[in-house]
């Protein structure tokens, strides 16, 4: 899963947690639960020693965030470099000398700025979070509309032949795969669950790990090309209708 996928506190803390695993999600790297790790003379614990690989091998979620294009943050480098100064901790007039921008009164324009850019952010996630509400509302508080109509085109042949390629033993390679692969791949998966009946996350996830380890991201998609529904807070999920 990327980080870009994730809820707001995930994204945070850089880490995404499952009921066995903590998984980075800078880099995707995943730690067991229950292990203790060694560093020099000290030992981690998995959710000590996540926080530990973020900082040690990404600095810090800020700066990884920061490191993205504008089509990603919204900022341009000039207010990026603001931010930069701001999370060191440095004043109005440090900024102003260290980055050569007129005045101590234009460190405070961005200030506002960046601030305005915060509140249009919490209107726009609020008005989200409505929206899926209103439409969880309007099926009964538990189907989700239909966004996402089946665009392609798939014989038998195909889908047999996509199967067999991605499929060892039952457990699947990868979901590294182009976008009409993996519908295909989807459309087997959720063969899984069984048609009426209401599944908890924890039911979804350890029927998604029998084909693939990475049961949240598998999760998120079965959810996003709506193969699968759920209710706004997650608490149950089920099969949608043929």
């Amino acid at each position: 899963m990327s980080i870009f996928d994730s809820g707001l506190l995930e994204m945070k803390n850089g880490f995404d947690e499952t009921e066995n695993y903590y998984t980075c999600l800078l880099c995707g790297k995943s730690f067991e639960k229950g292990i203790i790790y060694p560093v020099d003379e000290r030992l981690y614990e998995a959710h000590k020693y996540i926080k530990y690989h973020i900082e040690e091998k990404h600095g810090s979620v800020f700066s990884y965030l920061m490191e993205q294009d504008k089509e990603v943050t919204g900022l341009s480098e000039q207010q990026k470099a603001v931010m930069q100064q701001l999370f060191d901790g440095k004043s109005d007039r440090e900024i102003q000398e260290e980055l050569n921008i007129g005045s101590a009164s234009t460190v405070r324009n961005h200030r506002f700025s960046l601030k305005k850019k915060e509140r249009q952010a919490k209107v726009l996630l609020t008005l989200m979070s409505l929206l899926e509400e209103g439409q969880a509302t309007r099926h009964n508080s538990i189907e989700e509309t239909v966004l996402f109509e089946e665009p392609f085109h798939i014989t038998e042949k195909e889908y047999d032949a996509v199967l067999k390629k991605n499929f060892v033993d039952g457990k699947l390679r990868t979901f590294k795969l182009q976008e009409k692969h993996r519908f295909i791949v989807l459309c087997e998966l959720v063969k899984k669950f069984e048609a009426g009946r209401i599944y908890k996350e924890k039911e979804v996830n350890e029927l998604i790990k029998e084909s693939f380890d990475d049961h949240t991201f598998i999760r998120r998609y079965l959810v996003m090309y709506h193969f699968l529904a759920r209710k706004t807070d997650g608490s149950a999920y089920w099969r949608k209708e043929e």
